[in-house]
């Protein structure tokens, strides 16, 4: 997936040349960054709930309807992971 970052010109710089020296692109080296940060802490990303849930007032009140509705989320959000062949 192709997108837009802002980062500062000294970290860039410092980025450019760490990958240039370790004869790899900006992509990879920005790529394995971001992985190696993402396993590193995989307990302190903290999903907030989607505003549909602070919607819901009385509903998903009892234990087995947060569960229901953590389980209906869970799915959404896994469906959400998936890489479409085509992107």
């Amino acid at each position: 997936m192709k997108t837009t970052i802002e980062i500062p010109d000294r970290t860039f710089r410092r980025a450019k040349s760490v990958a240039g020296s370790r004869g790899i692109s900006m992509k990879q080296l920005l790529t394995e960054a971001l992985e190696e940060k993402l396993r590193s802490r995989p307990g302190e990303i903290r999903r907030l709930p989607p505003p549909w849930m602070k919607l819901a007032g009385a509903f998903g009140k009892t234990p087995s309807d947060r569960a229901e509705t953590r389980r209906i989320q869970a799915r959404i959000d896994a469906a959400f992971e998936i890489i479409d062949p085509e992107d």
